[in-house]
């Protein structure tokens, strides 16, 4: 998976501009993933961070407490802290050994590979969710996006067993890279707040 490295650090430096850039007065804003306000979307990333960094460098897992619904996460700097995160799991990525054997996230047992595989996938999802939400430009140029179609392509029919992407959003031929990885996670492309 050492084809995903470069990608993934592509796709969470454009995602960190994008946190940094959703405004203040936006946070109650709806978002294309449903289930989440912009608030919301922005606790769900802020809880899930840290666990993906620490499935990534196969630290112990970090303990999920009451789950990320009754965390109150985006206080302070959060935009800071959530961009931060995010370059700091793309950097610990790179490490071929993140990329080996198993590791364990939220309890559970999976491929090392799977774990670079989800933040590629969460980066570029969730960060054209906050973009399209908040109105703030979402590029995800040089392979990133590309990259993340592939994965989805690979992960999306188990995505939607295990109801983690909605059924894909069909798209005409002259859709962009970045239209279709958002049809393949269920999202329909043309939404607007």
């Amino acid at each position: 998976m050492s084809e995903l490295k470069e990608p993934i650090s592509r796709a969470a430096r454009e995602f960190a501009e994008i946190v940094r850039a959703v405004p203040a007065d936006k946070l109650a804003a709806a978002t294309p993933c449903e289930e989440y306000d912009v608030r919301g979307l922005c606790n769900h990333l802020l809880f899930w961070m840290p666990r993906l960094l620490a499935a990534a460098a196969k630290r112990p897992p970090e303990p999920l407490g009451e789950g990320e619904r009754a965390a109150e996460l985006v206080v302070g700097d959060w935009a800071d802290l959530l961009a931060a995160e995010a370059v700091e799991l793309a950097e610990a990525l790179r490490d071929p050994a993140a990329w080996q054997g198993s590791t364990s996230i939220a309890g559970g047992d999976l491929p090392a590979a799977m774990v670079g595989r989800m933040a590629l996938c969460e980066l570029v999802v969730h960060g054209w969710d906050l973009a399209t939400a908040t109105g703030v430009p979402a590029r995800y140029e040089s392979g990133a996006a590309e990259a993340a179609e592939q994965v989805m392509r690979e992960i999306g029919e188990q995505g939607r067993q295990l109801k983690a992407f909605g059924p894909e959003v069909p798209l005409g031929d002259d859709a962009s890279v970045l239209d279709r990885v958002v049809a393949l996670s269920g999202r329909d492309p043309a939404w607007r707040p």
